[in-house]
């Protein structure tokens, strides 16, 4: 039932013009998101981390996050046919290209890294276009019908080129790290928290953050290249891709682990103060003592 549910949902959306599709979940999403219980839980985010924001800014900070999730649910199945640099309406552009272009030229391992900003899907098929294609990360749906579906919308966005998708996990990541070491390239969503990972600062506070991403980066030496998706309207978007992180090396991997985990932090939390609206505050960043 809920399998049916989710293929009738897709479905609706998938028929209407990819605008409308943005704009009818994005509206549904903004009406509802706020009355669940874990909107109280972006309302404490936005608190810890930007404490200058009254509380009017943060309800509407908030009330804007449910609709960029709606719109991004919305978009999901029109990724595939939306263009690039179309002059108006849906579609995508590219943001610093020249990065990806250096980089296929280049060829070799790279590690992508980006967050839950704006529509995030956009990003591996837009990549892709420009030369690069990665390999994912991904958490699978509970519903296995439900998961079946979303990879096939993220397949078809990917066209001729569909690249693995590694489960989050001891097993996905063995996978990922083999996937490197024979030259692949791999997208990482790094904004969430990893309690088993390792203490750094986010926001001003501690957070504990997932360390593959800067252990991959520095056991290879391979590139970590930024990017991040901004809304600009329904169904159009802008990817922006910014310069190669410039990896530590002082002898002591620990340390140089360390201060990458940190630099990626530090981007992350950059990009989020410029678009606090389109960052997915639902989460759990902090200590479980910061939310009692």
């Amino acid at each position: 039932m809920e399998a049916a549910l989710a293929w009738l949902l897709l479905r609706l959306l998938g028929s209407l013009r990819p605008d409308h599709a943005s704009s009818l979940a994005g509206w549904v999403c903004r009406m509802v998101g706020p009355l669940l219980p874990v909107s109280r839980v972006a309302i404490r985010n936005l608190t810890l981390a930007m404490p200058e924001l009254d509380a009017a800014a943060r309800q509407r900070i908030m009330r804007g996050v449910w609709e960029n999730l709606g719109r991004t649910i919305g978009e999901l199945p029109h990724i595939a046919s939306l263009r690039e640099n179309t002059p108006s309406g849906p579609g995508f552009e590219v943001v610093g290209a020249e990065y990806l272009h250096a980089q296929a030229e280049r060829g070799g391992s790279v590690l992508f890294m980006s967050g839950h900003i704006g529509n995030w899907e956009m990003l591996p098929p837009a990549v892709a276009r420009h030369g690069v294609p990665f390999a994912s990360f991904y958490r699978a749906a509970a519903n296995p019908l439900i998961d079946t579906m979303i990879r096939s919308l993220r397949d078809r966005a990917m066209g001729d080129e569909p690249m693995p998708l590694f489960a989050k996990g001891a097993r996905g990541a063995r996978e990922a790290l083999a996937y490197v070491a024979r030259g692949g390239r791999l997208g990482m969503l790094v904004d969430q928290k990893m309690n088993d990972g390792i203490e750094a600062s986010f926001f001003g506070m501690p957070a504990m953050t997932a360390p593959a991403l800067a252990a991959m980066a520095l056991r290879y030496r391979c590139p970590v290249i930024p990017g991040y998706v901004v809304r600009l309207g329904p169904a159009r978007l802008r990817v922006v891709v910014e310069p190669p992180l410039s990896l530590p090396d002082t002898g002591d991997r620990q340390q140089d682990t360390q201060a990458l985990v940190q630099m990626v932090n530090d981007r992350l939390e950059g990009w989020i103060r410029q678009y606090p609206q389109s960052w997915l505050w639902l989460h759990r960043r902090w200590p479980k003592e910061f939310y009692r």
